[in-house]
């Protein structure tokens, strides 16, 4: 998926995890599949995951560690626990991590319910807005959507053929007309994917992948409303969160380029991510009255 992405198949997995937790080593290791670009993953035993990261710009295991720790048993789903941190080894270059493994599915075919998965979560995304942000890295994602204009035009200009480029340069350009966020800061997860959304027996169970938690705007964890739910879920989220106007138009052009960015980036490399981007591209463009905004 990456020009710089390194070797972290199972083979360098299996010698990483002997050399440097040999207590782990006659433990099964297991690919986990998953539409993920920045780690691959391995199920070592019942209890733990292996996370290689594909390449430098994922090394997080600092970051997720100090998030994970600070956010443990505060949230009404369940987290992860990272256990163990590696080191370059075995002809592989970078840090990488061992963490507990949660049970459940991806949520994307695993909800019974749309709209009752829309409360759940939000339920969670306001937990965690609620967790005090002292000292609390900044979120990637949280900085003014004017940030992302340069790379959404270069990806725009990538994406003929892919989608309706007119009416998505429309739509950006009125998310960016929206007044930026005057409150104070607030957490969020950053990436609340259905792939990083876990269900038990048709109920969201728990939340994975946190390197891209920190603190800003609270538009950042909108995006479930366009990549995952559908219209009358997305209206339920909205409301159990309380967002106002502008929040949801700048949280509404964030998952617009988002998929426009993966669209083109991911069409011949990552089918599934390429779909949930087209699939926020799409809720976004039907849900955006342009001559209102």
């Amino acid at each position: 998926m990456h020009d710089d992405e390194v070797d972290a198949g199972i083979d360098v997995a299996r010698r990483l995890v002997a050399a440097q937790f040999p207590q782990w080593a006659d433990l099964p290791l297991e690919p986990v599949e998953s539409f993920g670009t920045d780690n691959a993953i391995y199920r070592l035993g019942g209890e733990l995951s292996v996370r290689l990261p594909l390449h430098e710009p994922s090394v997080h295991v600092d970051r997720e560690a100090e998030v994970l720790g600070r956010l443990a048993g505060r949230l009404p789903l369940e987290l992860p626990r990272q256990v163990a941190v590696g080191e370059p080894g075995a002809g592989y270059p970078l840090r990488w991590s061992v963490q507990t493994w949660l049970p459940g599915g991806n949520a994307a075919a695993g909800l019974r319910d749309l709209r009752e998965a829309a409360g759940d979560l939000a339920r969670f995304v306001r937990a965690l807005q609620a967790v005090e942000t002292e000292d609390a890295p900044e979120s990637p994602r949280g900085r003014p959507l004017a940030a992302r204009d340069a790379q959404f035009r270069r990806s725009l200009a990538q994406a003929e053929g892919l989608l309706d480029t007119a009416a998505a340069l429309a739509a950006w350009e009125a998310a960016l007309g929206a007044p930026d966020w005057g409150g104070p800061p607030v957490w969020s997860h950053g990436d609340l994917l259905a792939g990083n959304l876990l269900a038990v027996e048709g109920r969201l169970s728990g939340v994975i992948d946190w390197p891209g938690a920190g603190v800003g705007d609270p538009m950042v964890d909108l995006l479930p409303a366009w990549s995952l739910f559908d219209p009358e879920a997305r209206e339920v989220y909205r409301s159990e969160l309380g967002v106002d106007d502008a929040t949801w138009a700048r949280g509404r052009g964030l998952a617009l380029s988002q998929g426009v960015i993966a669209m083109p980036y991911y069409v011949d490399t990552n089918p599934g991510l390429y779909e949930i981007g087209r699939r926020a591209v799409e809720a976004v463009l039907s849900a955006t009255d342009l001559s209102g905004i």
